[in-house]
C-alpha cells in the first residue's frame, strides 16, 4: 500500500511555527516516524529531536519542489510496487512510503507490527546535493532502484513462507525490525545475503543502470571491490556464522573508520559486504528464482553457490 506523507510535510513548511508542527506531524505518523528515527536517525526521545527536526524544516528546498514538479513520483514508486509484487510472488503487505526524511538514509526498510514497510526518502533524490538537507544529489530515475531493494528486504522480514533468520528475529521482537537488534544477533552470513537478494531484486526491477549504482558505490569504489574480492571472500568466510554489531558495521554500513574496516592490515571498502553479498547468492538466484531466493534461509542459498563451483 501506497503511503504518501508529502502533503503533510509541505503542510509542516507552510506554518507559523515550523518546530511545532513538525512534532506534530511525528505524533500523527508516530507509527512509522518512529521506527524510522530509531532505526536510522536517533532517539526520538532524546535530547538532540529538536535541534535535528529545526534543521529539517527550517532548510531550503527549493531542489525537492523543483523534482517534485518535474518527477511523478507517485507513479514511480506504484509501478515499482506492482513489479515487485509480481517479481517475488508476494505474499504479505508492505507498504511503500514517500516521505522527506532528516538527512539520514536515502532509503530503509522497517517491520511495525509485524507489517513490512519500504520507504524512500526524497531529499536524496533531487539531483541536486544539498548541503543543509544532507541531501545525495541522486537522480530520481533511481527511485525504484532502491524502493525495489527495499521492498526485497520487507518481504524476506514478513513472508509467512519465508525461512530467513531475519524473519525469526522480527518475531521474537513482537513484529519489529531493529538494525540494531538484529547486528548483534543475527549471523554476518545472513546480513551479507540478504543485502545480496536485494541487490538482484533492483536490477530485475530498474535494469540498465551502471553497474556499480545497485552497490550504492562510486566508479572508482566498485573496481577496488573487485580488484580485492579474492580477499573479501576469505576475510568474510572466517566470520560468516558469527553474530557482532561490528561485524555489520564494518561489512555493510558507510561512515565507517578505516580502523573499523581493517582486516589483516587491509582496509576494506566502504559497504564491500553488499558487492560479497550478490555474488554470494548468484547461483542460487540463477538456480531457483528471486520468489524463492529471498525467502530461503541463508546457508542454503550459500550452499548452492558452494555445490556449484566444485561441480
Amino acid at each position: 500500500m501506497l503511503i504518501n506523507l508529502l502533503p503533510d510535510f509541505f503542510a509542516v513548511l507552510n506554518s507559523t511555527d515550523r518546530v511545532a508542527a513538525y512534532r506534530r506531524y511525528y505524533d500523527t505518523h508516530r507509527r512509522l516516524l518512529e521506527a524510522y528515527w530509531h532505526n536510522y536517525v536517533l532517539d526520538p526521545d532524546g535530547p538532540h529531536f529538536t535541534e535535528v527536526a529545526r534543521a529539517t524544516v527550517m532548510a531550503d528546498r527549493s531542489d525537492l519542489r523543483g523534482m517534485l514538479e518535474r518527477t511523478d513520483v507517485v507513479t514511480l514508486a506504484r509501478r515499482t510496487e506492482e513489479l515487485c509484487s509480481i517479481l517475488l510472488e508476494s505474499d504479505a503487505i508492505v507498504d511503500v512510503v514517500l516521505m522527506v526524511g532528516v538527512g539520514a538514509a536515502n532509503a530503509g526498510e522497517l517491520v511495525v507490527d509485524g507489517r513490512g514497510t519500504a520507504f524512500v526518502c526524497l531529499e536524496h533524490f533531487t539531483s541536486v546535493a544539498n548541503p543543509d538537507t544532507q541531501g545525495l544529489g541522486l537522480d530520481p530515475e533511481l527511485i525504484p532502484m532502491w524502493l525495489a531493494h527495499e521492498i526485497a528486504h520487507a518481504v524476506r522480514y514478513t513472508s509467512p513462507a519465508s525461512q530467513s533468520s531475519m524473519k525469526r528475529a522480527v518475531e521474537h521482537a513482537g513484529g519489529f525490525y531493529s538494525y540494531w537488534d538484529t547486528g548483534r544477533r543475527i549471523p554476518l552470513r545472513e546480513h551479507l545475503v540478504n543485502e545480496g537478494l536485494a541487490i538482484h531484486v533492483s536490477r530485475q526491477i530498474s535494469p540498465g543502470h551502471a553497474a556499480w549504482e545497485y552497490f550504492g558505490y562510486g566508479r572508482r569504489q566498485y573496481a577496488r571491490v573487485r580488484e580485492l574480492e579474492g580477499q573479501l571472500e576469505r576475510f568474510a568466510a572466517e566470520d560468516l556464522d558469527r553474530s557482532a554489531l561490528g561485524l555489520r558495521l564494518r561489512w555493510l554500513s558507510g561512515g565507517m573508520s578505516d580502523q573499523a574496516r581493517t582486516v589483516d592490515r587491509l582496509v576494506l571498502p566502504e559497504r564491500a559486504g553488499y558487492f560479497l553479498g550478490a555474488r554470494m547468492v548468484d547461483a542460487a538466484v540463477q538456480q531457483k528464482g528471486l520468489a524463492w531466493a529471498v525467502r530461503a534461509p541463508a546457508e542454503e542459498l550459500t550452499a548452492l553457490g558452494t555445490r556449484l563451483a566444485t561441480a
